[in-house]
């Protein structure tokens, strides 16, 4: 079997055959049988792309009501999306006669765009040498060079026009190096043109057609804008949500210094379409982080910190969107690269990223040893509530469409409303007959779950993200509700009760003022 030189537009979701047929097409397209009548494919190179979607349908996505759908890319043979760019820049410079046998490729890279070529490069012969910030893992590093490619490493917070920037590194070798190509991903067009070939119809198909949102971190912007370009022309009402880090020039006025790697820019690529952008949603390196860890434990995923970032913006998008819409957020790279940080405590806490509390809490540590979900019934009226609220000191209360019994715990599913202090009091002064109505006519959207094992960190992007309150779940049945004015006092009690634990284990100074 011999390669195409160019990579085929995949079938789409607009042709006469099934989706089923479509992928056994896709599928004989990428693998043969041999001599010995053996199904396989003929190079490393083949296993690019067709990557699955998986739906996030656990504890990740509690409370949100459309559904969400994950492209896992890190499955790629390189590990990364930027597999698929890799090869077809390659392919496209030995067309073009810019890149010749004997050849070397040189690149600045996060690191994944340097795996995807240094991949091609040992298939096809050509030497690499990748320019790296130094902000990126040694994982990142080791990785390259065990592709036999040669890692050069440049500090990170420079000016790009700064001839020790890594793009300037990059550019200066270039020019130095007999026979040197750059394949340049920052404003190279075969990057988007990849996404627009490859996996803009793959997520097309996948979807059926259905996909309503699409949601990927932003670095360079060829796959978000490639994919988007595609999808658009197939429906042009689909939303494209691009996901910023804090500190980055797409979504802040003034570039910061940032942690997480492969997203977020300094400059505006010439590979980016800003146009083509609907939406945007800004993540700090702490909250990408943090939700890398979760995805491990909760969903079995171990992905990068541009993951943790993709799907922290797809999960705040996702809770405005209506549940009958299709939102599919893109994971770039795998976890395994990130072993050393993001997976590692010694690294989060050295950064102030899980030092929040000291030892680990969990969501059950904000309930009181005997705790009993107070509920209001959907027959009742508001006044009747407020009574209740005042009773038992409460600012919100759980609405059930049914009767439950004293003492017991309504389902999950029974739970089909909250009144909440401040709204109904909104609404009460507008209209007084309302303090008469049934609480069903005047009570607000349900409460997001939150399970009681989960990390008390998780809670915050709730909360920041304009929430009043979650419900918290044990074993499948709801136990209490978590405030805003909650989460305050716990975080203020833990601080106080770690500044004196302090004081106490600081040694006493010395009686006449000397150290010893």
């Amino acid at each position: 079997m011999t390669r195409s030189a160019t990579i085929e537009r995949l079938p789409s979701a607009d042709d006469q055959s099934t989706p089923g047929e479509a992928m056994a097409q896709t599928h004989r397209s990428r693998f043969a049988q041999d001599e010995y009548s053996v199904e396989t494919a003929e190079s490393v190179l083949d296993l690019i792309g067709e990557t699955p979607l998986l739906r996030l349908n656990h504890r990740l996505a509690r409370g949100i009501k459309a559904p969400l759908y994950a492209k896992l890319e890190y499955l790629n043979p390189g590990g990364s999306v930027k597999d698929r760019i890799g090869l077809r820049m390659i392919e496209a410079a030995e067309r073009e006669g810019k890149l010749k046998k004997g050849g070397t490729i040189i690149e600045p890279t996060s690191g994944n765009t340097g795996v995807g070529l240094a991949m091609v490069a040992a298939l096809k012969g050509y030497k690499t040498i990748f320019v790296m910030p130094d902000k990126m893992s040694p994982e990142k590093v080791a990785l390259l060079k065990a592709y036999g490619a040669e890692v050069v490493v440049a500090p990170t917070n420079v000016a790009r026009e700064s001839p020790e920037s890594y793009y300037s590194v990059a550019d200066r070798l270039t020019r130095e190096i007999s026979g040197a190509f750059q394949p340049n991903q920052y404003f190279n067009e075969n990057n988007p043109l990849s996404h627009y070939e490859t996996t803009g119809p793959e997520i097309w198909r996948q979807t059926n057609g259905r996909i309503d949102v699409f949601i990927a971190g932003v670095g360079t912007g060829g796959t978000i804008t490639g994919v988007a370009r595609y999808l658009k022309e197939r429906n042009p009402e689909i939303t494209i949500v691009g996901v910023d880090t804090e500190g980055s020039l797409y979504t802040g006025k003034e570039v910061k210094p940032y942690k997480v790697e492969g997203v977020g820019e300094d400059f505006i690529p010439g590979t980016v379409d800003l146009d083509i952008i609907d939406a945007w949603e800004t993540i700090s390196d702490r909250e990408a982080f943090l939700m890398c860890r979760r995805m491990a434990r909760e969903e079995g995923i171990l992905v990068g910190g541009s993951c943790g970032l993709a799907v922290a913006g797809a999960l705040r998008y996702a809770r405005k969107v209506d549940e009958d819409k299709v939102v599919v957020v893109l994971l770039p790279d795998s976890g395994r690269s990130y072993l050393s940080k993001i997976y590692n405590d010694d690294w989060m806490r050295d950064q102030g990223f899980i030092d929040r509390f000291g030892d680990r809490k969990v969501v059950a540590d904000l309930l009181p040893t005997a705790s009993t979900l107070i509920c209001a019934e959907g027959s009742e009226t508001a006044r009747a509530v407020i009574d209740r609220m005042h009773q038992h000191g409460i600012s919100q209360i759980p609405v059930v469409a049914s009767t439950i019994s004293e003492g017991c715990a309504p389902s999950l599913d029974a739970i089909i409303g909250v009144i909440e202090e401040r709204s109904l009091l909104e609404k009460v002064f507008r209209r007084p007959e309302t303090l008469d109505a049934q609480v069903t006519t005047v009570m607000d959207a349900p409460l997001p779950f939150v399970d009681a094992a989960e990390d008390m960190e998780d809670l915050f992007p709730l909360f920041t993200d304009g929430g009043n309150g979650a419900i918290i779940v044990r074993e499948g049945e709801p136990v209490g509700i978590i405030t805003r004015s909650d989460l305050l006092e716990f975080v203020a009690h833990q601080r106080s009760s770690r500044q004196q634990e302090a004081a106490k284990a600081a040694p006493k100074a010395n009686s006449k003022g000397g150290a010893q």
